[in-house]
């Protein structure tokens, strides 16, 4: 079973390929999966991102990296919450 977390306040530059290193080596577990989301017009990042880790180390890993400094700036990591249903236009 894994857990995603949602890791907001990333520096613009960083994209998923940095986002899974940073994890596997300072988050103390495997990561799964991760992805830096980017604006659907202009490509950019978004400033945010979810990493996909064991159920069991998702506790651990939050402890490890909310608050971390990277690229001059302080991420939070915590817990994705599900995404609520927006209305159609």
């Amino acid at each position: 079973m894994t857990k995603t977390l949602f890791v907001g306040n990333l520096p613009w530059t960083v994209e998923s390929s940095e986002l899974l290193q940073v994890f596997s080596e300072h988050g103390g577990a495997e990561v799964i999966s991760a992805r830096v989301i980017s604006d659907r017009e202009t490509g950019r990042s978004r400033g945010f991102g979810f990493v996909e880790v064991p159920a069991d180390k998702a506790e651990a890993v939050i402890e490890a990296m909310n608050n971390a400094q990277w690229g001059g700036r302080t991420i939070v990591v915590n817990e994705a919450k599900a995404r609520e249903p927006r209305p159609r236009n």
